[in-house]
């Protein structure tokens, strides 16, 4: 299984496309998990024509957002377990409130963003995984997003691209 992951994408209602980049580094994937702040609902339609989306949402998206995907969430993919989170909050860091939020669950995955910073390691034998952010790239290089394999193993990488055309 191939699954997209984006996160903190903070686009009006007045943008009509995701960058040219991202849809085709996203095209073919089976499923695409998004970690929050889509900051305007028709972006879900903008994702949701490339793949099938699971999400949560993050403190910048409105009542709308929260009553659809919720705060937090475990998908299941074939044999493993997704941890999906925003991860805001106060104290420690984004990845240490991501941990802590599945502490019990104890997921393969856990999937973040918030902090707009590509991040990929494994702790405790749980995959901790940030996106960064396809469209907000703050105080980055580059914009990104993840691609995650799913087979006999996990296989992660991140995708970096300059424009947002």
């Amino acid at each position: 299984m191939r699954i997209g992951v984006i996160s903190d994408t903070h686009l009006s209602a007045r943008v009509l496309k995701l960058p040219d980049t991202l849809v085709a580094g996203l095209k073919g994937v089976d499923l695409i998990l998004h970690a929050g702040d889509w900051v305007s609902e028709h972006v879900v339609d903008l994702v949701e024509q490339i793949a099938p989306c699971e999400a949560v949402a993050g403190n910048n998206d409105g009542h709308e957002i929260v009553e659809r995907f919720g705060l937090k969430k475990i998908v299941n993919a074939g044999k493993y377990r997704i941890g999906l989170i925003h991860g805001d909050g106060f104290r420690k860091t984004t990845e240490e409130r991501a941990r802590e939020a599945f502490r019990e669950e104890q997921p393969d995955i856990v999937i973040f963003g918030h902090s707009h910073v590509p991040y990929s390691q494994t702790i405790d034998g749980i995959l901790m995984f940030n996106p960064g952010s396809p469209t907000d790239k703050r105080r980055q290089p580059q914009y990104s997003y993840g691609i995650i394999e799913l087979g006999e193993s996990i296989r992660a990488q991140h995708y970096y691209y300059e424009s947002k055309a």
